[in-house]
């Protein structure tokens, strides 16, 4: 079973983003391409970039590190509503292209600040509904000439993108990653999407999303390729178990008290994906062997909700039960991102191969 390991490079205007070091320059072309080119270095086969509104264009981001590295694969967080299906599909054929095949999508379709950028929020079957006209009707552009296509969100008429991603076996165009919790998500992802992610849940619970999921390929009637399954989280390891675990309560003792002083609720959060991760500290505050749950209760939001915590051994084992349930997709992080980039790297990756 072939297994991805992707890191994530934050894209934020406010340096320290979840607790990284850098200050000056943080956002700068250099810095970015410098934890770009540590991926390539440090065993990791490109990175997540994050989408907002009131952040650096996700796009532009990952066209800039692509164009400035080898290997790196930038996995580009999109949205419809912010962008058209022709347009989108046009550009992202382009960067393909032009980077050789290294481009991933990550389609995103939970909140944002939709008004600034001239988009509405329906309610959640229309959200969804829309998601599935637009991917695919980017499968069709990627993928066919002359391409005519009127859905109740999006038409084009004999549209043909000009330039064509690259295509390998097993690889028709750019791979899509979705998220999502909801049934009303979750019928995306089994039908549309390439890749479903999770964030860090217990094993039980992802070994009963996957097989929803698979049941949902089934019944619902998939055309494409077997969806493939992957996790979004983050890893705190150290030298020993021991420094691991001391170093995370640490940090998330920091969490409180900046909760405190800044009357900070991390149950401001209405997505069902994110909403599960914060009920699981109800569980418990350590689940399996060395999932904790602690930092959501202090503001860790998304994929720093939860931790697996301990030495690389301790996260590997972790991370092989995972593999075992289907998964083969990982997106990793812990902060510092340069530092860390080099630390899991070095000390987990070799583990897992």
């Amino acid at each position: 079973m072939s297994l991805e390991f992707l890191w994530y490079i934050p894209n934020q205007v406010a340096p320290g983003h979840r607790g990284d070091s850098a200050v000056e320059g943080h956002n700068s072309l250099d810095r970015l391409t410098e934890l770009a080119r540590l991926t390539e270095d440090h065993g990791w086969g490109g990175a997540l970039l994050g989408t907002g509104w009131g952040r650096p264009d996700t796009f532009t981001v990952g066209t800039a590190l692509a164009a400035r590295t080898t290997t790196f694969q930038p996995l580009v967080a999109i949205r419809p509503g912010y962008w058209r299906p022709a347009h989108f599909a046009s550009a992202a054929s382009t960067l393909d292209e032009l980077s050789g095949g290294r481009l991933l999508v990550n389609i995103v379709s939970g909140q944002d600040n939709l008004a600034a950028y001239g988009d509405a929020e329906g309610d959640q079957a229309q959200r969804y509904a829309r998601t599935k006209e637009f991917l695919q009707l980017v499968r069709r552009l990627w993928t066919e000439e002359n391409v005519t296509f009127t859905g109740e969100y999006f038409a084009v008429e004999n549209s043909t993108v000009a330039t064509r991603p690259v295509a390998r076996e097993g690889r028709p165009h750019p791979r899509l990653y979705f998220g999502g919790a909801s049934p009303a998500a979750e019928k995306v992802s089994a039908t549309d999407a390439d890749v479903q992610l999770f964030w860090g849940e217990p094993l039980d619970g992802i070994a009963e999303r996957v097989e929803r999921l698979k049941n949902l390929q089934e019944s619902l009637g998939r055309e494409h390729q077997p969806l493939e399954f992957g996790l979004r989280i983050t890893t705190l390891i150290r030298d020993t178990t021991e420094q691991a675990w001391a170093d995370a309560e640490a940090k998330v003792e920091q969490m409180a008290g900046a909760q405190d002083t800044h009357g900070h609720n991390p149950r401001r959060f209405r997505a069902v994906g994110q909403q599960r991760l914060l009920d699981l500290a109800e569980r418990g505050e350590v689940l399996d062997d060395n999932l904790y749950t602690a930092p959501g209760k202090y503001g860790g939001g998304g994929a720093g909700t939860t931790w697996l915590v301990g030495s690389a051994e301790d996260v590997a084992k972790s991370l092989r039960k995972y593999r075992d349930l289907g998964l083969t997709h990982f997106i990793l992080s812990d902060t510092p991102y340069r530092e860390e980039i080099i630390r899991v790297g070095d000390q987990l990756l070799p583990l897992l191969s």
